[in-house]
């Protein structure tokens, strides 16, 4: 049996969440101690994957800088109230939005609710599911080297949008932890999610246009 085909055997599947689930509990562990070395490792291991989900969140580069550096701060701080129970990157992403809204209140003396939460048409369930697997645009970019157009393109989004896909496509993180992060509802996610999907698809096909040229 090839290494492939044993990564979908049940038991090497079962033998890999419970890695990943003893690796969450010795974090959370570790954080109730303030665990100084622990910490560090955390930096090393997240800050790309912080620094870029700040960037498009913020679509501002010294608040996300800024933002950035009091999430760890409040890793530390508050490392007592992680229990291991999710993926450590869904509360760390947790954090980091919830520090966005708190900023950008207190700068606009105003809620931020319509942003992040808000109950438009676009947040009305969606009447079709996407099968599990289902190749998405964003697959037949992975390994294109004109990055920056698609990272422009993420940008024409609106926020709430822009944070499903960013969420999904490069973080990876599971509907049912990216619901836990944003506080939508599942339908809401999955809403915005393929709407997303359709907003982008343009630009993206303008990309693989221009690659196709270039090659």
């Amino acid at each position: 049996m090839s290494a492939l085909s044993s990564f979908f055997v049940p038991g090497a599947v079962a033998a890999a969440v419970e890695q990943v689930r003893q690796e969450n509990l010795a974090i959370s562990a570790g954080l109730k101690r303030q665990d100084a070395g622990l910490l560090d490792e955390l930096i090393v291991r997240y800050q790309h994957r912080l620094m870029r989900y700040l960037l498009y969140l913020s679509g501002n580069r010294e608040q996300a800088e800024d933002l950035f550096q009091e999430v760890w701060m409040r890793v530390l701080v508050r490392g007592a109230q992680y229990n291991g129970q999710a993926r450590f990157e869904t509360w760390l992403f947790t954090i980091a939005r919830n520090l966005l809204i708190d900023l950008r209140r207190k700068r606009t003396m105003s809620s931020l609710d319509e942003l992040f939460e808000g109950k438009s048409e676009d947040d009305r369930p969606m009447a079709f599911e996407v099968a599990d697997g289902e190749p998405t645009p964003f697959d037949h970019f992975a390994n294109m080297e004109d990055r920056e157009r698609i990272s422009a393109a993420l940008l024409e989004l609106d926020t709430l949008h822009r944070e499903v896909l960013v969420l999904r496509f490069h973080e990876e993180l599971s509907l049912e932890e990216i619901a836990k992060v944003t506080r939508a509802p599942l339908s809401t996610v999955k809403s915005r999610l393929y709407r997303g999907m359709a907003m982008i698809k343009p630009n993206l096909e303008r990309t693989q246009a221009h690659f196709q040229e270039a090659v």
